[in-house]
């Protein structure tokens, strides 16, 4: 009895190639990001390709270095990040707008090991798309001291900062803290208030940029003499009295512990 031949595989550049080809990058973009979202950048790419079904020499022959194959996964959530915060850049109501928005991020990621390594910058997902995102909060920062909902002396530093701070809190918040609890009250600390915490001066900043220890606003640097705390009159009555106030609260308490 003849034996059968088996089929041979299809000629280079055949349609049926191209075909199974693009199935395959597909399968192995999905278990990538399945993969990266559980364990983030410290996955093998043995790891992904067994997910996918096909072999590792499979996923670098569409994805040379791990890392290009992150950039493929990542990359599309941050830039829909992006543009979210670009849409937002009008709306009527700023600082509302602005808490919401980085509520959402720090939701929309906390379970995302690969986004978190992104927002954290342990790696760039693509040149240009971290300084992009930035941007695009930025304005979302800005628009929203304008209308005096967040204070002054924040700066786009600071909430990348407190972004981060927030994915990791949320990450490793017990079972008795809800979620989102954290972040809400990080986001308080940049609402402005008579008993906010007054922040020490940023060391990026120049030795004579100071700026309004009530409102936040720049001060004149002073020529001679002590330097200038106040932008003006108005803020250093504002100070007076809350100096005022502080030291009646005081003596109050003092009182009630003394009777």
């Amino acid at each position: 009895m003849a034996r059968r031949r088996k089929p041979s595989p299809p000629p280079a550049g055949s349609s049926q190639q191209r075909a199974d080809a693009r199935r395959n990058r597909v399968l192995v973009l999905q278990a990538a990001r399945s993969a990266f979202e559980e364990r983030g950048l410290a996955v093998p790419l043995g790891e992904i390709a067994r997910r996918a079904g096909v072999g590792t020499g499979t996923v670098y022959r569409h994805f040379p270095t791990k890392e290009a194959l992150f950039r493929a996964t990542v990359v599309d959530r941050v830039r829909l990040f992006t543009d979210t915060a670009r849409e937002l850049a009008q709306a009527d109501d700023p600082g509302p707008v602005f808490f919401r928005y980085l509520a959402a991020v720090v939701r929309l990621s906390v379970r995302n090991k690969g986004l978190c390594d992104a927002l954290e910058g342990s790696f760039e997902p693509s040149p240009g798309v971290e300084r992009d995102f930035r941007a695009a909060l930025s304005v979302l920062l800005e628009r929203a001291q304008q209308a005096g909902a967040v204070r002054k002396d924040v700066a786009i530093g600071d909430v990348m900062a407190l972004l981060v701070g927030c994915l990791s809190m949320e990450q490793r918040r017990g079972p008795d803290v809800a979620p989102g609890r954290l972040t809400a009250l990080v986001c308080d600390s940049l609402r402005p208030g008579r008993r906010v915490t007054k922040l020490p001066r940023n060391p990026a900043a120049g030795r004579n940029e100071t700026s309004c220890a009530v409102c936040g606003g720049p001060v004149a640097s002073a020529r001679t003499g002590r330097p200038a705390r106040y932008c003006g009159a108005a803020c250093r009555q504002k100070a007076h009295r809350e100096r005022a106030r502080v030291r009646a609260d005081a003596s109050e308490v003092l009182g009630e512990a003394g009777a």
